[in-house]
């Protein structure tokens, strides 16, 4: 049993229920052959809603095969860029099993709306936006985010209950504009030296990769692109302003 397949059979908790499990099921259920293997353990944050890593990796791979589907079709060359975005990530084992997963789920009918609803009502925010920057990652895995594509995740982030601050800020961290920095900070290009680095401080703590240190070692050091993200975003303004 694969790591994918282990992080699945370890934790499916409340993923197993509503939309993402009827997806899917008929997946998991191939996966093993005693079903006594599936458990619904969970992991909690110690507060807020209970996150399970089982939950968390069907939820991802539901919402990249939605944003994969976004434009109609699916390339081989999109795949290709999606495993190589999983073998970064979680190394080549798991990265096999996603794509036999994910090569499943392409071919169904995804409820873009009530996945996100069942996410919302069940995920903690931290693995939320984590969830956020993933499908960013993905969709730029080809050198560019298409217009479908970023329309679908704003319309995910929305319907996970994502800010729009938050959005904007990961949006910034792949599509490029002139004030990328600032809004990877979530302020304003007229903001005063002083709120620039208060709001600094205040992103290191929510981008944090200990934020979502009980998904495991994998899902922590990934969140560890976005806590850059914030570095430079704020090392970039500090030159610019020659902030001390």
């Amino acid at each position: 049993m694969g790591k994918f397949t282990k992080w699945i059979a370890g934790g499916l908790g409340w993923a197993f229920l509503g939309p993402i499990g009827g997806i899917l099921g008929f997946v998991v259920g191939s996966m093993f052959e005693d079903n006594s293997q599936l458990t619904t353990t969970k992991t909690t944050t110690g507060h807020g809603p209970s996150t399970t890593t089982g939950g968390y990796v069907m939820s991802l791979l539901v919402l990249v095969a939605a944003v994969m589907k976004s434009d109609g079709k699916v390339l081989k060359s999109e795949l290709d860029y999606v495993k190589a975005f999983f073998v970064r990530t979680f190394g080549a084992d798991s990265a096999q099993e996603a794509i036999k997963l994910l090569r499943d789920l392409l071919n169904q009918n995804i409820p873009v709306t009530d996945v996100c609803h069942q996410i919302q009502k069940n995920m903690d925010y931290s693995s939320r936006l984590q969830l956020l920057h993933f499908l960013f990652g993905i969709a730029q895995a080809d050198g560019k985010v298409d217009v479908s594509e970023l329309e679908l995740i704003d319309h995910i982030a929305q319907n996970m209950g994502i800010t729009s601050k938050d959005f904007e800020s990961i949006k910034s961290m792949f599509v490029a504009n002139t004030d990328a920095a600032y809004k990877i900070l979530e302020i304003e290009s007229s903001a005063t030296d002083e709120e620039i680095k208060k709001a600094y401080r205040k992103m290191a703590v929510k981008y944090h990769p200990d934020k979502v240190s009980y998904l495991g070692e994998d899902f922590q050091n990934a969140a560890k692109e976005k806590f850059q993200k914030v570095n430079e975003a704020y090392n970039q303004l500090k030159k610019e302003r020659n902030l001390v």
